[in-house]
């Protein structure tokens, strides 16, 4: 007996499996107690019978037990679970214990079943330990002190079983909200076959509003807004996989056929349960979340591409329009990678001093007059090239970025606009672009106050131009009400880009704006019976009727001028009077370019070499100190 006991605690002691375990027992019983068979049960919280360990009797009949409810007459072993003691079955064919279960016994020739329960330190059953005998009889005193050493060894393989079960689901669950944690699904995503495309797919989230919450109610009502949200996720994607992977982070692991079929519409129905108000103590919180997701495709050779995938499509959703879900395509990637390095050159030309103010001459299309400035932020590169800002305009996605170009480029033109105004130049206006985030961080109608009051700039000055995205992005309606708010002030507002956004007509009854900056696009196509023709005219109209002034962008030859001046177009800007400058070059523009020149002796095409950045050249060589003067 103590042969029996070393050999079983120093496997438990060991770590062990309890398989292993409880087959060794069996094993070493049977050959001690010869002519009897050896079977060990568990039992689950739901009273329900599982199979551990039955060397001797063949794998069919322990299936059959497998999941049966202990009762009253659930044969010896649910019984003697039920009853909390042992159970002697002499004979299995007339005993109405087994009247249910003697069709699976019989056949196998064992004729009467004695089951002993297993508890633990607290009474709890947890399995049992049964004999199983050839011959109608019950246990002798040796075998019941056998089955007494037996079921106490079995307490403690159980026990520790629990406890080493009981410890992994610790390490594996999250403790809030009882999803499966970070370290349960990196080792689930370990697990999964890349071997067929198609074969499962990863859902991502984040929690748009958890830090709001926090700070404003308090951390305590934000766990009760994350332990609510897991509970709906993990209810909207079963049979999937739900895990909580951080803080306001989740993830589903897609495998079922409906949902990988249609993954857009799986996530839209997760998206859908998440939108129902939660009550948490006094206060309406309304969940938000974002997702991205990605396919296993004949590209991932592992899982973690897959969760780089969606990763990127989580942080694409997140950067165009948070609440939305958005799946990987394969040049995603690359969008992302080129976002990231916008703004870390943007950052760097900030912090370096590589960014300033270029200028675009607006000009009067009958008299050539410069009537304005457009101001655009440029890029010196570390080699010394200078780039338009469309070739870092991803940049303007990331707040900081953007509000940065902002503030150096408000200073800058209120600066410029100083200078000029006291050098006597008559400057009616420039004209600044804004994007979305410069109005989503707040405070932009104070900072204008601040930044021209401080350089004695009056704001009459200053011309607003915003794109039609800007109106209609992410809170369009604050938007809408900060640019009426800006023009109450005396503010003008520009509509840049007309006809490459959305682009509708009825748009112009609900965006507050003073003028509409018609896109190159169109003007390029200008011709006689072109289709740009009747769209740009008729805009002249319409726009006159709504008292909206309208300035021609990207004018290039005097055809289009020519022909924009027949409709009526006062304004133009564009290549065929000046490209973008530098400073020092637009202070030469306008000290060269006198109002109502024309008709003073000069002709149109005169007027228009004096635009040209050739004629400012020369005549900045002229004024050179070691120019040879001819």
């Amino acid at each position: 007996m103590l042969a029996l006991q070393n050999i079983i605690l120093k496997m438990v002691a060991t770590g062990e499996s309890l398989e292993a375990t409880a087959d060794r027992l069996c094993i070493e019983v049977e050959a001690r107690a010869p002519g009897v068979v050896c079977s060990v049960l568990t039992v689950d919280h739901a009273g329900l019978l599982h199979p551990l360990s039955s060397p001797s009797l063949p794998n069919d009949y322990s299936s059959a037990l497998d999941g049966l409810a202990i009762g009253p007459t659930a044969g010896s072993c649910g019984t003697a679970a039920y009853l909390r003691e042992a159970v002697a079955v002499t004979d299995i064919a007339q005993d109405p214990l087994w009247t249910k279960y003697k069709h699976l016994v019989l056949p196998l020739g064992f004729k009467a079943c004695w089951s002993s329960p297993i508890r633990d330190a607290q009474g709890r059953v947890l399995g049992t330990f049964a004999f199983y005998y050839t011959e109608c009889r019950g246990p002798n005193d040796a075998e019941k002190e056998l089955v007494a050493t037996c079921v106490h060894l079995c307490a403690i393989a159980l026990e520790r079983n629990e406890r080493v079960l009981e410890r992994d689901r610790l390490a594996n669950v999250d403790g809030l909200t009882g999803l499966a944690n970070r370290a349960c699904f990196n080792t689930a995503l370990g697990r999964l076959s890349c071997a067929e495309p198609g074969a499962w797919a990863l859902l991502v989230f984040d929690l748009d509003n958890l830090k709001t919450v926090n700070d404003t109610f308090g951390h305590h009502v934000g766990d009760i807004l994350i332990t609510e949200v897991a509970s709906r996720i993990a209810a909207a994607s079963l049979p999937d996989a739900a895990f909580r992977i951080g803080g306001d982070e989740f993830a589903v692991i897609i495998k079922s056929p409906d949902a990988l079929h249609d993954i857009e519409t799986a996530a839209d129905h997760i998206l859908e349960a998440l939108i129902e108000p939660l009550q948490c103590e006094e206060h309406l919180i309304h969940p938000q979340a974002t997702i991205g997701g990605a396919i296993l495709s004949h590209a991932d050779r592992t899982a973690e591409s897959v969760r780089q995938n969606a990763d990127f499509a989580l942080y694409h959703a997140k950067e165009t329009g948070r609440g939305g879900f958005v799946r990987y395509w394969p040049g995603i990637g690359t969008a992302i990678t080129h976002r990231l390095s916008s703004i870390r050159d943007v950052n760097s030309a900030l912090r370096e001093g590589r960014l300033d103010a270029h200028y675009q001459p607006v000009v009067d299309m009958d008299t050539l007059d410069i009537v304005g400035m457009e101001a655009l932020c440029r890029l010196t590169t570390g080699s010394g090239e200078i780039v338009s800002a469309a070739e870092f305009c991803d940049a303007t996605s990331d707040v900081r970025a953007a509000s940065g170009i902002t503030d150096l480029m408000l200073s800058r033109v209120a600066s410029d606009m100083r200078t000029w105004l006291d050098m006597g130049i008559p400057i009616q206006n420039v004209s600044v672009n804004f994007s979305s985030a410069d109005f989503h961080r707040g405070g932009l109608g104070e900072q204008l106050i601040t930044v021209f009051e401080g350089a004695n700039v009056s704001l009459d000055h200053l011309i607003i131009e915003v794109t039609e995205d800007v109106y209609l992005g992410k809170r369009a309606d604050a938007v809408t009400c900060e640019i009426r708010a800006m023009r109450e002030r005396g503010l003008r507002v520009a509509l840049d880009d007309f006809g490459t956004g959305f682009a509708s007509l009825s748009h112009l009854l609900s965006f507050p704006v003073d003028i509409i900056k018609i896109d190159k696009s169109f003007i390029r196509r200008l011709a006689p019976g072109d289709a740009s023709s009747a769209i740009v005219e008729g805009l002249f109209f319409i726009a006159r009727k709504l008292g909206i002034h309208i300035v021609a962008e990207g004018v290039e030859t005097e055809s289009q001028a020519s022909q924009l001046r027949d409709f009526g177009c006062k304004l133009g800007q564009g290549y065929l009077f000046s490209r973008p400058v530098d400073r020092d070059s637009a202070t030469d523009l306008l000290l060269r370019m006198p109002q109502k020149s024309l008709g003073n002796g000069e002709d149109r095409k005169s007027k228009l070499d004096r635009l040209s950045p050739l004629y400012l050249h020369n005549q900045r060589q002229l004024r050179r100190p070691d120019a040879v003067r001819r």
